[in-house]
């Protein structure tokens, strides 16, 4: 093989080379925001190549995380944490059909972490179980069945409940 053609081979392999040097300066942040990094950043290794590819497919599948960069929701800030507004609607689009099956039982631990995010005291947790299971019925019943649907239905429950209404106003 000439020389000439050995430095082509060297100045074509050269950004490889550099790589650790560009990984230093421009860290990986991975997908950035969105329903998709929300959804998938459970795994063990989220900067892993599947979980990203998971993340960024989800998120152009959806259109979250262009919604969410330009309307600020989604997750989406310029700090890169979920705006405290949003943590609600973000858990419950993520964990859908686990809170629907908890609706309907009135009870479960993602339910419960729900009503954390909310900011439903301890004490009167059972009657946001309650309240859930019963306006679970409605939901049903009314054939919406998204999460931002429930999240109002139990919003709008709560607003009409003695001991939650408090809650709700917050």
């Amino acid at each position: 093989m000439s020389k000439a053609k050995w430095l082509q081979i060297g100045v074509a392999l050269l950004p490889l080379c550099a790589t650790g040097v560009w990984a230093a300066a421009n860290p990986d942040n991975g997908p950035g925001c969105g329903l998709g990094k929300l959804a998938w950043s459970d795994y063990d290794h989220p900067k892993s190549i599947a979980p990203q590819v998971m993340m960024a497919t989800t998120n152009g599948t959806f259109g979250s995380q262009t919604f969410g960069i330009s309307s600020g929701t989604s997750g989406c800030t310029n700090d890169g944490t979920i705006m405290a507004e949003h943590k609600v609607n973000v858990f419950a689009a993520a964990n859908y059909e686990s809170l629907s099956q908890e609706m309907a039982r009135g009870g479960g631990e993602h339910l419960a972490s729900l009503a954390e995010l909310m900011g439903v005291p301890e004490e009167t947790r059972p009657e946001f179980f309650a309240l859930a299971q019963t306006q679970y019925a409605s939901l049903v019943a009314s054939g919406n069945t998204t999460p931002a649907a429930m999240i109002e239905t139990l919003q709008s429950g709560m607003k009409t409940h003695p001991n939650l209404i408090k809650v709700s106003s917050n």
